[in-house]
């Protein structure tokens, strides 16, 4: 499912239209974007956390030449997802990807 198929189907799901559905989307996309860059985590309870995490520097190989780089250090954004989510994913067979 990409941005747009997702629109669509909060759409359907909230009877409201496709624009006021895309705003919904990427107002909520900015608002954990922006919480988790000032180092807040969301919590969504059942569904999961969005926050962030420190990745130390470390040293690593380019796999073409065997030298070794040093890699810097970086904040990443992680996904914890929730007991409910899990739940869900976990009933539901798998999709055999094309």
């Amino acid at each position: 499912m990409n941005k747009t198929e997702l629109i669509e189907a909060i759409a359907t799901k909230s009877e409201c239209s496709k624009a006021a559905a895309g705003k919904m989307l990427d107002a909520f996309i900015d608002t954990v974007s922006q919480q988790m860059a000032d180092g807040d985590k969301v919590v969504l309870v059942g569904f999961g956390t969005f926050q962030t995490g420190a990745r130390a520097a470390r040293e690593g190989r380019n796999p073409r030449t065997g030298e070794t780089i040093k890699i810097a250090a970086a904040v990443v954004p992680k996904f914890t997802p929730g007991q409910s989510l899990k739940t869900k994913v976990n009933t539901k067979p798998a999709k055999k990807k094309k």
